[in-house]
């Protein structure tokens, strides 16, 4: 498997390594074929590249397996809900350093998609569902798997758009007990654990991170973190920053910590570089 060419940038797909433009877009696919091999791409893939996107054979795209494995193809046949490729040339993505997980609490229905998509889009690595004390929305029974799936959606698809290598992990939701517990594992591991809190003393831009490991966000809901809440979690070891004097949003809170993260930490350091 091939480094990284010239112009793929760690952790995003953004353009054929061989061509003077970016290419049409990255799709993916269950497993990546061979050098030389025929990709098939179908179902809903398929008919956004065919039709939506209107790829025609001769045109390249990128196609992807959603874990860092990125290749160029160029387009031999097309109908309504399928392309057929030939795979010109195949590499290994890495993920930016250091990893982010985002514990984002349920958010109301209608914003639900959203923080998935802006916070994939911003680069999150993984997300975990939090049941906190004011989240309006409540997952139980049947409505877990079928948020689950929803989150799980939305993340590949906005994965798809900014065109990232990796499409990112989404784990079942937490109580808020056990999201103490977690934390505190995590924070025993060498974990950096950080709460979006308004009335936080510490600004997130203040901190350094240059040599953290690995990164926690938790995101509460739309009444933000409730103070027994933020206790609990800053017993356990995490630190509670807010990011500026406004307040955000649930829905958007998490991309723009992200943001910040990118430049806080050497995320962006390695895109620029590769």
């Amino acid at each position: 498997m091939a480094a990284p060419p010239a112009g793929c940038s760690v952790g995003y797909a953004r353009r054929s390594p061989a061509a003077e433009r970016p290419v049409p877009g990255l799709f993916y696919v269950d497993a990546l074929p061979e050098t030389g091999a025929l990709a098939v791409v179908g179902g809903g893939e398929g008919f956004h590249a065919a039709t939506v996107r209107r790829i025609r054979p001769g045109e390249e795209l990128l196609l992807g397996d959603g874990a860092g494995g990125v290749a160029r193809c160029r387009v031999e046949a097309a109908a309504r809900d399928r392309l057929q490729a030939r795979v010109l040339q195949r590499w290994q993505v890495s993920p930016p350093q250091p990893p982010v997980t985002v514990v984002q609490a349920l958010p109301k229905a209608e914003r639900s998609d959203l923080a998935i998509e802006l916070a994939t889009e911003a680069g999150a690595d993984a997300f975990v569902a939090w049941q906190a004390a004011r989240s309006v929305a409540r997952w139980d029974g049947a409505r877990v798997e079928k948020g689950l799936r929803r989150w799980r959606a939305a993340a590949r698809a906005a994965a798809g758009q900014s065109r990232r290598a990796h499409i990112p992990l989404i784990d079942g939701v937490l109580s808020t007990a056990t999201l103490v517990r977690a934390v505190a594992g995590a924070v025993a591991s060498g974990t950096v654990v950080l709460a979006l809190d308004e009335s936080a003393t510490a600004g997130l831009a203040g901190l350094s991170l240059r040599q953290a490991g690995a990164l926690m966000l938790i995101v509460g809901p739309e009444g933000g973190i409730a103070p027994d809440e933020i206790a609990a979690l800053t017993s356990a070891g995490a630190l509670a920053v807010r990011m500026g004097p406004g307040v955000l949003r649930t829905s958007s809170a998490a991309a723009v910590a992200l943001g910040a993260l990118g430049v806080l930490t050497p995320r962006w350091d390695e895109r620029s570089k590769s």
